[in-house]
């Protein structure tokens, strides 16, 4: 009998662009999720679904085998760690980068430097590493705002085009790390699934490369 799959996604760009990979190994949705109000959907192959959540939630539903695959952002699994999980294959897609931020010639921080971030652990991680202390006040949104109104001197955010940044007077200054959507897998899958996971890994990564 052929294993059961479930993989996990989450709305917008990454499923916008992981779809097309998917297709390449004969998985395709029956239904467009923007037109429904289901979390589970059935694809063309009878024995794969997909689940549909939120970004962060995928490292955790993989984790914990609620899903045995998924698609995060590299950012994704570095602020909520990803030890539970195999990272087989970068598929090269979402891709942006992790980056500190300030106002333009702004003077440097008179004492403690404040930084805005929903990135709390990787900016923790990457100041300590630089040996700076800094006082991290941690935001969900509307970053650029931050440096404007007083409340941080940067911001730790992700950069696609840069136009937001340029348009509220502010300009990325130190790459903290390049970012990418990653193919992840549960541990447990992989040893009681591993021939079916094996081959749809290597399909991707054939579409990946294809795209390249």
């Amino acid at each position: 009998m052929t294993a059961r799959l479930r993989i996990a996604l989450s709305k917008g760009r990454i499923l916008d662009e992981t779809l097309p990979l998917l297709k390449s190994a004969g998985i395709e949705l029956l239904e467009e999720p923007s037109k429904s109000r289901k979390l589970i959907f059935p694809t063309s192959n009878p024995n794969v679904d997909i689940v549909i959540i939120r970004a962060t939630d995928v490292p955790t539903f993989v984790e914990h085998g609620a899903a045995d695959v998924g698609v995060a952002g590299k950012d994704v699994l570095m602020e909520h760690g990803a030890r539970g999980v195999y990272e087989p294959l970068d598929l090269n897609i979402s891709r942006c980068k992790l980056m500190v931020a300030a106002k333009k010639a702004a003077p440097e921080a008179d004492g403690r430097l404040r930084v805005a971030t929903k990135f709390v652990n990787i900016t923790k991680q990457y100041y300590a590493e630089k040996g700076e202390q800094v006082e991290i006040i941690k935001l969900y949104g509307s970053m650029e705002l931050a440096p404007l109104v007083g409340l941080a001197d940067k911001i730790v955010d992700i950069v696609d085009t840069g136009n937001t940044l340029r348009a509220n007077g502010l300009e990325p200054t130190e790459l903290i790390a390049t970012i990418s959507s990653r193919l992840i897998v549960n541990k447990a899958s992989m040893k009681m699934k591993h021939g079916v996971l094996q081959r749809l890994i290597d399909q991707l990564a054939l579409a990946v490369d294809n795209n390249r």
